[in-house]
């Protein structure tokens, strides 16, 4: 691996006092798996902190500039909605490998004044002048590519900030975008995993038949020398701080019918794509009233399809017949009755999962109770399942999630992605952003609920998650990472609510990811049960006992997602954040 110097742009003195980051591959400490955690005098020891508190206010995201950006938005009287916004902008520029203005947002909120959950569905649709025609005579294998203008959607993600200002909002539009401007124009220094992550998508995009119309504009932005930046490196984005400028001077039109409109337009007719300035001009957020399912005495929310919201709650209904308590926390037993949940799940996740415009999911069905006892009553304790199939219905990827909480009472989970890597490797002339691919998600299959059509949105993975307990909001939080998102989302309420863990220990805990389940994209499953990925923090025993069950294990390998979460006490707010990922979480 290479070790350069990213300053392109900087003044003199800056450059003169900058200090050389060390590479990950220069570490000889790195991946060393006999090496722990040092010991914490309370809480869980397995714990890398204690959770962050707060009686006016926290937040926690993935980055430490955009959590202190949301903090700064909240002492100036703004609501938790403008710190959540004011941070998204900022991870933008700082985390532009999860998220950003090319992509899609979804939203679920405490409302103190009515007192409910509300939801909001900002993923964006197919351009109406791509055919499914020309999708399949670009597939392959059947499966849509992962990169270039095949893979965009209209991206929902500033149009979704506006939605939620214009409801919640308490500080001025333009203001919430000052400080992600600066950060963009001054440039700040790159986090470790957005480093990492960087040099891998610049593999992805620039190695031959990887499908991208273009990727000099990504090359222009991120690797002018040849090269992207390694931690440490300041990054300047001075094209993403116009950008924002126009969308704080012109509000969600600036982007969606105004110049960057038209530059997006332009740029797609100049590389041979589809998507058109009517596609983004047509584009409006939705508000989504979640679904909800109890667990043990705490009611969880999920979002609808085309989200992957009802996962989560039909994995815990299937959890909630069982004792997991009396498991164990961390046992083979707890393990395998939780990823066989999954399992079930996410079968009727491939099969029903789509965009409710154009097919009626039977969501009030697959997260019921008495369906998730039928099927429970599959679960073997000594035993894999064999042949997996979806239920029977009455007939008729990368994120970053985030989290902020206000004086008010207001509670915000939000989570935003371009999906996979830094998304489709598309950036518009100019504009220092990159398209989303999500139109990757959409199947090919004839008959298929979720097949590709013009002015269709996609399944999506991303999904807040938000909890209620006694009538008042308990937590806001999400784990982030394509199909790990569901499956940790399980698992942090099963550590609090089954094991008693606090909010930042449920999150420290080690994680399991099952990989192998079908696809809502018409992708097959694994043969057999798939592998079952394990933190190098699972017992050893465990281990033992899963492989004498019939699991195939892999070694951990990342892939395990990330953690935020804010949780509600009287009076006051327990913030944590993720051991896994760059971020931090404070209260004030």
């Amino acid at each position: 691996m290479r070790r350069r110097t990213f300053l392109a742009a900087l003044p003199a003195a800056a450059v003169a006092g900058m200090a050389h980051a060390t590479s990950r591959a220069q570490n000889p400490n790195r991946n060393r798996p006999d090496v722990h955690g040092g010991d914490r005098i309370d809480g869980a020891t397995f714990a890398s902190r204690s959770a962050a508190w707060g009686v006016h206010g926290a937040a926690a995201t993935a980055h430490p500039l955009a959590t202190q950006t949301a903090i700064e938005m909240l002492k100036k009287g703004g609501s938790a909605v403008d710190a959540a916004i004011a941070a998204s902008a900022v991870l933008g520029y700082g985390e532009p490998i999860s998220c950003g203005v090319g992509g899609d947002c979804f939203v679920m909120l405490w409302d103190p004044k009515t007192r409910q959950v509300v939801g909001l569905n900002g993923s964006g649709r197919s351009p109406k002048g791509l055919s499914l025609e020309t999708v399949r005579a670009r597939s392959k294998n059947g499966l849509i590519p992962s990169y270039g203008a095949v893979s965009v959607s209209v991206p929902g993600a500033v149009d979704a900030w506006w939605t939620l200002h214009q409801k919640y909002g308490k500080l001025a539009w333009k203001d919430l975008f000052q400080p992600a401007i600066g950060f963009a124009e001054e440039g700040a220094p790159i986090t470790q995993n957005v480093a990492f992550y960087v040099e891998k998508s610049f593999g992805n995009f620039t190695k031959p038949g990887a499908g991208i119309e273009e990727t000099e504009n990504f090359r222009k932005v991120w690797a002018p020398e040849g090269g992207t930046p390694a931690e440490g490196e300041v990054f300047r984005n001075p094209g993403l701080a116009r950008t924002y400028r126009l969308i704080a001077e012109g509000g969600r039109d600036a982007f969606y019918e105004g110049e960057i409109a038209d530059t997006i337009e332009r740029y797609f007719k100049r590389i041979g794509g589809w998507m058109a300035k009517a596609d983004l001009a047509a584009h409006h957020s939705r508000w989504d009233p979640p679904h909800r399912t109890g667990y043990r005495g705490v009611d969880v929310y999920g979002l609808s399809p085309n989200s992957q919201g009802l996962a989560t709650l039909a994995a815990l209904n299937i959890m909630e017949t069982f004792d997991f308590k009396a498991m164990g926390f961390q046992s083979a037993q707890a393990i395998h009755h939780a990823v066989e949940a999954k399992r079930l799940a996410f079968e009727d996740r491939a099969r029903y999962y789509a965009d409710p415009d154009f097919y009626k999911v039977p969501a009030e069905w697959l997260i019921s109770k008495d369906y998730a006892a039928e099927r429970a009553k599959l679960i073997r304790p000594d035993a894999i399942l064999d042949n997996l199939r979806p239920g029977q219905a009455p007939s008729h990827g990368d994120t970053t999630y985030f989290c902020t909480a206000d004086k008010d009472g207001m509670m915000v989970s939000i989570i935003q992605s371009n999906y996979r890597g830094m998304g489709s490797g598309l950036m518009p002339d100019g504009l220092g952003f990159m398209f989303q691919d999500r139109g990757e998600l959409f199947a090919l299959t004839d008959g298929h609920p979720n097949i590709f059509a013009p002015g269709k949105r996609p399944f999506q993975t991303i999904i807040p998650g938000f909890a209620v307990k006694g009538g008042e909001p308990w937590l806001a939080f999400g784990v982030m990472g394509g199909d790990m998102q569901p499956q940790g989302q399980a698992q942090i309420i099963s550590n609090m609510v089954d094991f008693g863990l606090g909010v930042q220990e449920a999150g420290d805990s080690p994680r399991w990811h099952h990989d192998g389940s079908p696809e809502p994209t018409g992708e097959a499953a694994l043969p057999g049960s798939g592998f079952l990925n394990l933190e190098t923090g699972v017992p050893e025993a465990t281990k033992a006992a899963l492989a004498k069950i019939g699991w195939k294990m892999r070694p951990a390998e990342g892939g395990y997602g990330g953690y935020e979460a804010i949780e509600r006490w009287p009076g006051r707010y327990a913030a944590a954040t993720e051991m896994r990922k760059d971020g931090v979480a404070l209260g004030y």
